[in-house]
């Protein structure tokens, strides 16, 4: 017989009987039922936890391992990256422009990794997308450090030739001109002597009396030493290397014979009027990669920049050339 329950009303000062409605009980059933599964659930994840067997519990620390070493890798992987990313800026941006190379195109310092799908094998496994992220990720890493590290390769050897290629570089003008007086025409259209016309002429002019020294702008061998009467007359050819050619024409003589070697400053002849001119003077070009060069730009050794400007406004002057 189940126990009647009472509660004390104190408004009317009497006891009265509690009465059950069906909602509370089964309220009150739905929460104890609740908190049954509950208990229940995780209880049980924490006895099958318990009930691992040693090879599992082994099993899920390595893959625990695994997967913080894969993250610390994967860090790893994106910080090397960054620096090689910072050395190839500068390699492109900085070094090859010192040393007058062409940069590395960005197409083949990433060439190689499109097309064939090179990760197959590693498909079918658990964490496949994971393996094959990491192994390409460390492929593409690896190729752009060999590229980088033949370009350094490259880099010191350029060093190496620098200060060779910088005395061959012409850097003087062809004849003695402190005051910048025999400088008499410049690179650019100027009016033929003989023909009167605007032509373009491909040198400069630099008007002296015969016999005036000339002498090598670069270090160089001596390519070609001719004697003619057309066109440039006695004139010589010096190869500097590195792309670098300069042409002395019109010279009465020459004193260097072909496949000589020769240093910046050195005498190879004496002004003249041989070949098509019309005074004496020394056509003087620059020839950088086969094409024929303002000589102007290559006189920063032996003027300051005030004199360096005075030749530039002389240079520019569009007047009669001499030959």
């Amino acid at each position: 017989m189940a126990k009647v329950k009472y509660y004390y009303d104190a408004d009317t000062l009497s006891y009265r009987k509690i009465e059950r409605n069906k909602k509370s009980i089964y309220k009150k059933i739905s929460f104890i039922m609740l908190a049954v599964v509950l208990v229940a659930f995780f209880g049980f994840i924490g006895f099958s936890q318990f009930l691992m067997s040693p090879n599992e519990r082994a099993q899920k620390r390595e893959l625990d391992n695994l997967t913080l070493h894969y993250e610390l890798l994967s860090k790893r992987i994106d910080e090397s990256g960054k620096v090689l990313t910072d050395l190839q800026e500068r390699d492109n941006t900085i070094y090859r422009v010192y040393f007058e190379t062409n940069p590395i195109p960005e197409e083949q310092r990433k060439a190689g990794f499109g097309g064939v799908n090179r990760y197959q094998y590693l498909e079918g496994f658990d964490n496949s997308s994971m393996i094959k992220k990491a192994t390409k990720d460390i492929d593409i890493l690896s190729k752009q450090l060999v590229v980088q590290s033949k370009s350094l390769d490259e880099i010191v050897e350029l060093a190496k030739n620098k200060e060779e290629m910088l005395a061959s570089i012409p850097a003087i003008q062809p004849v003695a001109n402190k005051e910048l007086k025999r400088m008499a025409s410049g690179y650019g259209y100027r009016v033929h002597p003989i023909y009167k016309t605007r032509k373009y002429h491909w040198g400069m002019d630099f008007s002296a009396p015969k016999g005036t020294p000339v002498y090598a702008t670069g270090n160089g061998v001596v390519s070609k030493a001719i004697r003619t009467r057309k066109g440039l007359g006695n004139y010589v050819k010096i190869d500097h290397g590195y792309g670098y050619v300069t042409v002395y024409g019109h010279m009465e003589r020459y004193i260097v014979r072909k496949n000589q070697k020769v240093k910046r400053g050195d005498l190879i002849g004496y002004i003249g009027t041989s070949g098509t001119s019309t005074a004496p003077h020394l056509h003087y070009e620059v020839h950088k990669d086969n094409r024929k060069m303002n000589p102007v730009y290559y006189y920063f050794n032996d003027l300051s920049p005030e004199e360096y400007d005075r030749m530039l406004e002389l240079a520019s002057r569009e007047n009669q050339s001499l030959d």
